[in-house]
């Protein structure tokens, strides 16, 4: 396919719910998956409207990198940092409305996004036709997560009250003398 079929076809998937890629990165890549000799332009009869599009299809070579590349350990090993916890870890800074304004806009922004991944996870279904399959399992783990997340957040709301410096300040990795 050429790079705007692959955009719309990320687009009507949803790609971004799932994975960063956006559209300038999508013609970029094809640039240098193309200059790599890991895909190549392919030859088409039927004229596409508008402008002049490449098409590419992937060669063994890409085929054989890419499976290489799924055999990597780090795709396994990494762990995402969301921004809430570095907010969390700074709160004790914050003033004392500003940490139940900011749990609440969380569990806000939270329930928004269970909505919108239920939809998600609709529409792959239909496009599917099963639950198992690759994306199904995404957004499945995804809502599980936002659902874990907004347990945590009442356990927060819950225990704030009570929220106390610490006892023992010393750095963990610090030793006696």
């Amino acid at each position: 396919m050429h790079g705007y079929a692959a955009n719309a076809v990320l687009e009507q998937r949803m790609v971004e719910e799932w994975a960063g890629v956006s559209r300038p990165q999508v013609y970029y890549s094809l640039e240098k998956l193309s200059g790599l000799g890991l895909i190549r332009p392919v030859e088409t009869v039927e004229r596409s409207p508008g402008p002049e599009r490449s098409m590419f299809s992937t060669t063994a070579a890409g085929r054989a990198a890419l499976a290489d590349a799924l055999e990597r350990e780090e795709w396994t090993t990494g762990r995402d940092r969301p921004r809430f916890l570095t907010w969390l870890a700074l709160s004790w800074q914050a003033r004392a409305d500003v940490f139940s304004e900011q749990v609440g806009r969380r569990r806000k922004f939270l329930e928004n996004e269970l909505a919108r991944q239920r939809g998600t996870l609709r529409a792959i279904k239909k496009e599917t036709g099963h639950r198992f399959h690759e994306a199904v399992w995404m957004v499945e783990l995804n809502l599980d997560q936002i659902r874990t997340e907004l347990r945590w957040l009442g356990k927060l709301n819950r225990e704030f009250p009570r929220r106390a410096p610490a006892r023992n300040p010393q750095y963990v990795g610090e030793e006696k003398k």
